[in-house]
């Protein structure tokens, strides 16, 4: 139990996830940058933030993330590490997947 110097108290948070702690809002913006990036279609309409939430195959995004897995490789081997950061958003997402 936790009590606090305003004398309310909470169930102690021990055993409680720590999103915070495990997440990086920088991270999660050069994400967000890169999904919105890519909102735009072939047809040239732009879909839904949450269109994924609709289902893609598990196998679809199996095959985009070794792609993509690969292209971060070929990267990193040949133009560095930069270069291959921006390919990270990417492979974040189809692991989400």
């Amino acid at each position: 139990m936790r009590k606090f110097d305003t004398g309310a108290t909470r169930d102690s948070d021990d055993d409680k996830l720590e999103y915070k702690g495990f997440y990086s809002p920088r991270v999660m913006k050069v994400f967000a940058e890169y999904m919105h990036s890519h909102r735009k279609q072939s047809d040239g309409q732009l879909r839904d933030a949450d269109n994924w939430k609709k289902g893609i195959p598990l196998d679809a995004y199996e095959d985009s993330l070794i792609r993509h897995v690969m292209e971060f490789h070929m990267l990193l081997e040949t133009e560095g590490r930069e270069a291959a950061a921006k390919i990270a958003p990417a492979i974040f997402f189809n692991i989400q997947g």
